[in-house]
């Protein structure tokens, strides 16, 4: 009986590691989809550096309340899996809500996002933002704006000088 326990107090440690550790949680109920669009579902997943397991959600509760996230125990009823990312934010979210747009099967019930415990409509929210490459860029041409305007007007002037000398 002690090997079980042990096996059991495992497996928690290591939920617990995996929230604590992860950049971005997301917990979905997989029940409905068939073998194949899981094996898609995790392939797309495994693509992008995602680990999606599927655990018991007494294990998980108890992982939960170890790792300070509480907050997740109330989503945790009947077949969940999560998709756990330790680097990206938001590329979880993303693909799973994707997913879910082509097959209604799949819902996204909660998730946590750098430690804080995040509802579904959050998830959804988070889904459609750029990434974090497409956020740099953004920025990175807010930046060049007045860099880009500034020599836009210096060469009129220049051209309009270089006319009138002409």
């Amino acid at each position: 009986m002690s090997k079980i326990l042990e096996a059991k107090q495992a497996v928690v440690s290591e939920v617990a590691e995996k929230l604590q550790g992860a950049a971005s949680v997301v917990v979905v109920d997989y029940r409905g989809l068939t073998v194949a669009q899981v094996t898609e579902l995790r392939k797309q997943l495994r693509e992008a550096g995602i680990e999606f397991k599927v655990y018991k959600n007494s294990m998980v509760r108890r992982a939960a309340v170890v790792a300070g996230l509480e907050g997740l125990n109330e989503n945790l009823t009947g077949p969940n899996a999560i998709a756990f990312s330790t680097e990206e934010v938001i590329e979880p979210a993303k693909i799973l809500n994707e997913f879910a747009k082509k097959n209604e099967k799949l819902e996204i019930k909660a998730g946590v996002i750098e430690g804080n415990v995040a509802s579904a409509e959050e998830m959804k929210a988070l889904a459609t933002l750029p990434s974090r490459d497409g956020l740099l860029s953004m920025l990175l041409s807010v930046l060049q704006a007045p860099v880009r305007n500034f020599a836009l007007a210096t060469k009129a002037v220049a051209e309009q000088k270089e006319e009138q000398g002409a």
